[in-house]
């Protein structure tokens, strides 16, 4: 991924900055600085490179570092994302729990699986995922790329038995096969598990959403009004940039559910069941803020339903702050300054291939089908 290099004291100034926040998981190396004790008290109008250093512009796409993107993996990822045949009822796709005309949310509480049922989490935004230091609201995914697989094979989600059945499917589909070929033309075999999770990557990788704070990041100092310029100034001094920084405004580090008075009735075990370690009890990838207006319901149970409370929440529960009704609502503007523009033509619905003679119906899975 290119980000831009910022600073020589980046990780000494990042940990003690985890420090005051509250004990969480290790956090990654960033490339954005979390704030200064200048920074936190700069004045609303005060846009200088020390009030502004935890925040970082968008790029136009996450280059990964394990491949090149091309325009026919682009291609293949789109339809993939859209591909209701890699669900066992062929009726869900990527895009039945991320919609991308409405943020890349589907605004439930819990999405629900193939079978009807809901899931276990809230689905998050898969709009400037690509940005995060991990995926999943446990961690559990290194990138977009491994991500995208683990749905597809979830049985309360996409309901998929194993990665042969995907590759069967595919295979019969006789469009697939040029477009796999097109997408991985050094790949003697194409059309592999892999490769599907990459193609879905690499189309995930340019869901990029840039909206009124990215325009001041770039050198606009009018993007914003007077309340949301409050609002800004009142996010950074209450707090809120040592977890909500860098690129998306999150993503970036795990943080504990309640870090500063314990939240109530959390039941989900968070990044512990991943890692075992103690630390990572109810601890969770903090959420990139980017659109946050648009993506609720919020927390990984859904459990929120407005934006307002959720930032009187994490003030009292993070940070041990109480803010006013006043407070709350400049805040919120701010927040409301992060929703981005949906690239429409980006993400128009492909056509897809025919099915084949071949291609099975839903839930026709026997258990033993081979895609050799």
């Amino acid at each position: 991924m290119k980000r831009n290099s910022l600073y020589a004291v980046v990780m000494v100034l990042l940990l003690l900055l985890l420090a005051a926040c509250g004990q969480t998981t290790t956090a990654p190396e960033a490339t954005a600085v979390p704030p200064t004790e200048v920074a936190a008290v700069a004045a609303p109008d005060e846009y200088t490179s020390a009030a502004l250093a935890s925040f970082l512009p968008l790029p136009e796409v996450v280059e990964p570092t394990e491949y090149e993107i091309t325009e026919e993996m682009v291609t293949l990822g789109r339809m993939l994302f859209y591909e209701p045949r890699i669900s066992i009822s062929q009726e869900i796709s990527c895009n039945s729990c991320h919609l991308l005309d409405n943020y890349g949310v589907d605004g439930l509480q819990f999405s629900l699986g193939h079978d009807g049922k809901p899931v276990g989490r809230n689905s998050p935004t898969v709009y400037n995922a690509a940005l995060h230091i991990s995926q999943f609201w446990d961690g559990r995914a290194a990138d977009v790329e491994a991500q995208a697989q683990g749905p597809i094979l979830a049985s309360g989600e996409m309901g998929m038995p194993d990665p042969d059945y995907v590759l069967f499917v595919l295979n019969t589909i006789p469009g697939y096969k040029p477009l796999f070929e097109a997408a991985f033309p050094d790949d003697a075999d194409p059309i592999n598990y892999d490769n599907v999770g990459r193609a879905i990557g690499a189309f995930e990788r340019a869901l990029i959403t840039p909206g009124p704070f990215n325009e001041l990041l770039t050198g606009n100092e009018s993007a914003l009004n007077d309340q949301e310029k409050r609002g800004r100034a009142l996010f950074v001094s209450t707090g809120c940039p040592p977890c909500h920084y860098g690129e998306a405004i999150g993503g970036e580090r795990y943080a504990v559910l309640g870090q500063v008075t314990p939240y109530p009735d959390v039941t989900d075990e968070g990044r512990f069941a991943i890692t075992g370690e103690e630390a990572d009890m109810h601890a969770f990838k903090v959420p990139s803020l980017l659109n946050i207006a648009e993506t609720g319901p919020y927390l990984h149970n859904g459990s929120i339903t407005t934006l307002e409370e959720m930032v009187k929440l994490m003030a009292t529960y993070q940070l041990g702050k109480e803010l006013t009704d006043t407070q709350v609502t400049d805040i919120v503007a701010f927040l409301n300054a992060l929703t981005g523009e949906v690239p429409t033509d980006y993400i128009a619905v492909p056509e897809f291939p025919p099915s084949g003679p071949d291609t099975p119906g839903p839930y026709e899975y026997e258990g033993s089908t081979s895609s050799n």
